[in-house]
């Protein structure tokens, strides 16, 4: 089967799909830091909410209007009173101002008892208790109302009654006493202007009366726009006007009449122009042509009663004929007479009104003078009116300027400080603190903590990942939980590996204390325990330790056997494991540090990759020894062990880069020391076999179930076994997760 290659992937995907999963595991491994902070902060908080002093609160509630009367003022309608929140806001800083709390703190004497509160040995002076008892008192208005809450607050309840109490009753006696003061200024401004007018006046009509008799100024009335002769000119005016009404009529009437028919006007006539004689000759010719119609109807116009007839209505036509012109010829004589008195009488006004202008003129100075005197006489009345009503009013109660709606009560129960409210704020503020730290923690923690940071990181496979607490393999037994995460490297390094003869392997690590030397050994452990011929080689000549595992002499061994002082049969050690032998690293003389890039080396590597099927090389780490960088480029494979959460990410960077510079086959990552239980990131990689082996202490062994390669280990497989074919697809799963 070939390899599964790596192709890492996108990481903008990778970091959307594993958003809410990197949240739950930075708060899993970083729950102590969380749960620390937050009972701190919780306790913290719960002993200071405790240790602080109690504080009560009084309310007085007062009514606060602008300043109105009971009843209305002079000249005035009903006063309305508008709402107005610039007002409120204004009184607010107006009770809160030294105007009312100074009285406060004297009959209250709170400058003594604020002194004995804090053991001074000084009596505190106004302005500092002042300051002190500003901050205590709290303003609130009541919502679309003129009601303002005066809220005390005090150690003592009594006292913050008392002061709400007091504060609402000054500011109550404050207002009236601006109010009356603001009052009586006004007054006696208004009675010195009174005064000044007064003299003014009085040098006016002075000025008036003089130019009256220096002038002979007839003036009567008050107005000063009368004529000098009003009588006179009233009735050339009111002749005037009847004449010319009179002419309008009489043309009116004369115009119609001049249009009309005989006829018309015979019609016409009796009612615009009546006339007695016209009348009677009307009424005569109605009667004859009456009669002459009823005689036609008996004779003939040859007998002499018509005749007769006829003849009287021809003389009566005569005569109504002439009376008609003689009533024309009357209307136009009284047209023509009403618009010569019209002429005469509009001549007599104009010439009246020509003198009278004559007079105006002359007489202007005194005219002038006792307008000037009119106004000042108005303005005086009015300043006059002004102090009346002012001193009425001052007289009048005032309705509700500070109203005590409610007096303040001590309430025995503090207010200060709000046990369940400060120890919820505890409990929120210590939970987003310890979150926030652990988040930055996180942050600043540049470590390796995920597979994909190793991947995106590396470019390189994550072949295993080793639990936390991992000992050795030989002690724990085949059948541990431990035992299977390395199985599964060995799986997959074995899918790994592009060529099937590669079969010399070192483990390296960018700093030391990763864990490096215990992987190797149980990976030796695990490929001689399927069977396979192992060396195990302790090739860290500067701290060797695989030989303390093992329990193993150390007095001779690699660097005997490369100084040519012993044969590899001298040097090379039986273990516990049948087929595991061990090369210890021997003592390293200060003068054979470069032991491992002579060509000694190389040889004993050849000859170690004829005689074994694996050789494991131990090697120190890559970042501070150049030994691990001349093992990487000597053997076949090169695995990298990473720490979890230990190392800087650039160090395994470098380290992996280092690999590569020296020409090594790094064909994997092993993420080691995770904690399964505290990072459950990992638990579908590593848990799943920790706790299926764990509760099936009866399984069989599996040392014996796995060769060389995959295909051995098929081949190796006891028939009628269903427990190893289960636990091989499992690990074909995750080797072809990566």
């Amino acid at each position: 089967m070939e390899a599964a290659k790596f192709v890492p992937q996108d990481t903008a995907t990778q970091e959307s799909k594993l958003h809410f999963l990197d949240y739950w595991r930075i708060i899993q491994v970083r729950k102590t830091v969380i749960i620390a902070v937050f009972l701190l902060v919780v306790i913290t908080t719960t002993v200071v909410t405790y240790i602080l002093p109690k504080t009560y609160m009084s309310t007085a509630q007062i009514e606060v209007q602008k300043d109105l009367s009971d009843i209305p003022l002079l000249l005035q309608g009903q006063q309305q009173s508008s709402y107005d929140p610039y007002f409120i806001r204004t009184e607010f800083e107006k009770i809160r101002g030294q105007r009312v709390l100074y009285p406060v703190i004297e009959e209250l004497s709170l400058s003594e008892t604020l002194s004995k509160r804090y053991r001074l040995t000084s009596k505190l002076s106004q302005e500092d208790t002042f300051q002190i008892i500003k901050k205590t008192i709290d303003l609130q208005e009541t919502r679309n109302t003129s009601l303002i809450e005066i809220r005390a607050y005090s150690e003592d309840p009594n006292e913050a009654s008392a002061i709400a109490n007091k504060v609402a009753e000054i500011y109550q006696r404050v207002r009236l006493e601006n109010r009356k003061s603001s009052t009586q200024r006004g007054i006696d401004a208004l009675k010195l202007e009174f005064t000044e007018r007064s003299k003014t006046v009085e040098k006016l009509q002075q000025k008036v009366d003089g130019l009256r008799k220096d002038l002979g100024v007839s003036d009567v009335g008050d107005s000063s726009q009368v004529t000098l002769e009003p009588e006179t000119m009233r009735m050339f005016e009111r002749d005037r006007v009847n004449a010319k009404q009179m002419f309008a009529q009489t043309k009116t009437l004369h115009d119609e009449l001049s249009g009309m028919t005989r006829p018309e006007l015979r019609r016409v006539i009796p009612v615009s122009a009546p006339d007695e004689a016209l009348n009677t000759h009307l009424r005569d010719l109605a009667k004859i042509e009456q009669q002459l119609a009823q005689s036609r109807k008996d004779y003939s116009d040859e007998h002499p009663e018509i005749q007769k007839l006829t003849a009287v209505a021809a003389k009566l036509n005569q005569q109504i004929e002439e009376r008609i012109e003689g009533v024309l010829r009357g209307v136009q004589v009284t047209m023509n007479r009403s618009k010569s008195v019209l002429d005469e009488l509009e001549k007599a006004v104009a010439d009246a009104k020509k003198q009278d202008g004559i007079k105006m003129e002359n007489y202007r100075p005194y005219f002038a003078a006792k307008r000037d005197l009119e106004t000042e006489n108005k303005i005086r009345e009015t300043i006059f009116l002004r102090i009346l009503q002012e001193t009425v009013d001052d007289k009048i109660p005032k309705n509700g300027m500070v109203d005590i709606v409610n007096r303040a009560k001590p309430d025995e129960t503090a207010v200060r400080p709000n046990v369940p409210l400060n120890i919820t704020l505890g409990v929120i503020f210590g939970l987003i603190v310890g979150f926030g730290l652990a988040f930055f923690i996180e942050y600043l923690d540049t470590s390796v903590k995920t597979i994909d940071d190793v991947e995106r990181a590396l470019h390189s496979a994550v072949l295993g990942v080793i639990p936390q607490n991992v000992g050795s393999l030989l002690e724990e037994g085949a059948d541990s939980p431990h035992a299977e995460a390395y199985r599964v490297l060995r799986t997959n390094m074995l899918f790994g590996r592009t060529d099937p003869k590669a079969n010399t392997i070192t483990v390296v690590s960018g700093g030391a204390g990763e864990g490096k030397s215990t992987t190797i050994f149980n990976l030796a452990v695990v490929f001689a325990q399927n069977g396979s011929r192992v060396l195990l080689v302790d090739s860290d000549l500067r701290r060797p330790s695989l030989h303390k595992i093992l329990n193993l002499s150390n007095s001779i061994g690699l660097t005997n056997y490369l100084l040519k002082q012993n044969t590899l049969e001298e040097v090379v050690q039986r273990t516990p494991v049948p087929t595991l032998d061990f090369l210890p690293s021997g003592k390293l003389p200060s003068s054979s540090l470069g032991v491992l890039s002579s060509a000694q080396m190389r040889e004993f590597i050849a000859i170690a990759k004829e005689r074994y099927d694996f050789v494991f090389f131990d090697s120190p780490p890559i970042m501070g020894v150049s030994d691990a960088s001349i093992l990487c480029s000597e053997v076949d494979i090169a695995l990298l062990v990473i720490q979890y959460r230990k190392y800087p990410e650039v160090m395994t960077v470098r380290a992996k880069q280092m690999v590569d510079k020296v020409g090594g086959n790094l064909i994997g990552v092993v993420l080691n020391n995770i904690n399964i239980s505290q990072d459950s990131y990992y638990y579908y990689y590593s848990g799943y076999y920790y706790d299926y082996y764990s509760k099936h202490d009866d399984g069989d062994k599996y040392g014996d179930k796995y060769g060389d390669s995959y295909e051995g280990s098929k081949k190796k497989k006891k028939k009628g076994s269903e427990k190893p074919t289960e636990v091989a697809e499992t690990t074909v799963k995750i080797e072809q997760k990566f």
